[in-house]
């Protein structure tokens, strides 16, 4: 299965939502080495009140960056990026990229002026969400939705479930009901849901991520880069709960994960 060669980026989520992430890095950094950590035992983090989150992730980050000997970590959660950083980057020596929502190139993107957002509840009523907002989109007219069923959505077609079209169409009614012409995508898990999304929005609302501009901004921050080769380097997962679904042990695989092993919280 071997061993990590160069020292490997973490990057760590609620669930499989950071893959969103991950792929875009991997894509512009094949030669890497990458280290998978999903917080699946707590999930969704929409849900968890602040203290929660901050005192579990950052367990679980630090002591996994420190046990790999990590180059940078990559927090590829919006929810867990609003609260948690600042504390890690108190114990950690080396870099940590976190996720915002796309809302200033969003704003800029709009033709109408009008422009949506659509996060789980934890992002969503973040001060930093509105303070970007306040920042970049002060002339935008912003409509702000909250979901955690659509993570619930991302896992379940991960592990190879169907997405069920009419509790997406049921989320995803607001939306429609609105005159915005680009949706921030302000949750990892929702670029998995892309394809369905955009079936039920239609070609005049377009979609927007943050995955590549945190894999363009990895790549800034990592010296040794050009050293490393374009063969594809090692992917190894870390999971929370003692076990994961057959289905997304399988999809994981085919993504090319060499090994999955558990990763208990602290007690």
């Amino acid at each position: 299965m071997g061993v990590c060669v160069f020292r490997p980026i973490l990057v760590f989520d609620s669930g499989i939502g950071g893959l969103s992430v991950l792929s875009e890095i991997r894509s512009l950094l094949p030669g890497r080495d990458y280290v998978y950590l999903f917080d699946n035992a707590r999930l969704p983090y929409g849900e968890l009140q602040d203290e929660v989150l901050i005192s579990g992730c950052v367990d679980l980050v630090v002591r996994l960056a420190r046990q790999i000997d990590a180059a940078l970590v990559v927090i590829a959660c919006n929810t867990a990026s609003t609260l948690v950083l600042p504390a890690l980057r108190a114990q950690l020596s080396i870099p940590v990229v976190g996720v915002v929502p796309a809302i200033k190139p969003a704003a800029q993107l709009s033709r109408v002026g009008e422009i949506g957002l659509l996060a789980t509840p934890g992002t969503i009523k973040r001060d930093y969400t509105r303070q970007l907002i306040e920042d970049f989109a002060g002339d935008s007219q912003v409509h702000l939705f909250a979901s955690s069923e659509l993570v619930l959505l991302a896992e379940r077609k991960m592990a190879g479930d169907p997405v069920n079209n009419e509790d997406l169409m049921k989320i995803l009614a607001p939306i429609k009901q609105t005159g915005l012409d680009v949706l921030v995508l302000g949750c990892t898990h929702f670029p998995m849901l892309k394809q369905e999304m955009r079936e039920c929005l239609g070609d005049k609302v377009s979609l927007l991520d943050s995955g590549k501009a945190i894999a363009r901004r990895v790549d800034s921050l990592l010296p040794d880069n050009s050293m490393v080769t374009e063969k594809m380097g090692l992917l190894l997962g870390y999971h929370t709960t003692a076990n994961i679904e057959p289905g997304l042990c399988e999809r994981l695989e085919l993504l090319g994960f060499s090994k999955l092993s558990y990763f208990p919280p602290a007690e």
